[in-house]
């Protein structure tokens, strides 16, 4: 008779027990500050089982009242939510998660201007350099840089010297325009020089044929280069105005 009593103990012990551990479907869906939310790892630590979210962030997955969920994803803060019987009490289990920010450290830029190619002895001090269009006029002018030997006497003659010449100075406007751009956008043209948009290079070749502006240019003080350039837009935009009458 024990037996028998024992037995039938036993049996509804294991019945109960299986009762409690039938996992019922979790529909749940992931909310976050992002567009994609498709790929999150949901696991279940006491199954050890996993899912992955589909596209919204929903996601399915067995679970009972007491089991502990983990929420992982790389772009994510990772989670974990112990269940209680009222998340399975509504149609969808939400579960915010935050953004993953990645604070880079603070970046110190230092300048190191005494370093340059002749402290390294990469070139030597006190070579002359050239420019692409100053070493073909000194070619031309002194036949030094000329393998050939070219004579100065007949580039002089046939107009090959004047014209290198002007390919210097045309080379140098280019330079300086190029600074310009270095150093203000477009916007600064258009907003605080009120120069037209369909005028900017115009008035780039302008300035740069004062020789007073691009002496305080080659000094590279902007503040200087753009209180003198508003002053030169003043006049290029009176020029404008009197050829568009």
């Amino acid at each position: 008779m024990r037996k028998v009593v024992g037995i039938f103990f036993i049996l509804i012990i294991t019945n109960v027990l299986a009762q409690e551990t039938v996992r019922t479907k979790l529909n749940g869906k992931i909310i976050a500050d992002m567009r994609n939310l498709e790929g999150i790892y949901v696991v279940n630590l006491k199954t050890e089982k996993s899912e992955i979210t589909g596209e919204g962030g929903y996601f399915s997955i067995e679970a009972i009242p007491g089991d502990t969920l983990v929420f992982s994803s790389v772009q994510l803060k990772g989670i974990r939510i112990g269940l209680e019987q009222k998340h399975f009490q509504k149609e969808l289990f939400f579960v915010k998660m935050e953004p993953m920010i990645n604070q880079l450290p603070e970046v110190l830029v230092r300048r190191y201007d005494n370093i340059n190619a002749v402290s390294l002895g990469i070139v030597p001090k006190g070579i002359k350099h050239y420019t692409p269009a100053e070493r073909k006029y000194a070619t031309a002018t002194s036949g030094k840089l000329n393998p050939m030997g070219l004579d100065p006497l007949l580039n002089l003659i046939s107009g090959r010297t004047a014209m290198l010449k002007k390919e210097i100075e045309v080379e140098k406007k280019e330079f300086y325009i190029q600074q310009l751009e270095n150093m203000f956008d477009k916007d600064h043209f258009v907003g605080n020089l009120k120069i037209p948009a369909a005028y900017i290079k115009g008035f780039e070749y302008y300035i740069v044929e004062n020789t007073r502006f691009t002496a305080i240019l080659d000094s590279k003080n902007k503040t200087m280069t753009d209180f003198l350039m508003g002053e030169l837009a003043i006049k290029y935009n009176e020029i404008i105005a009197c050829e568009n009458e």
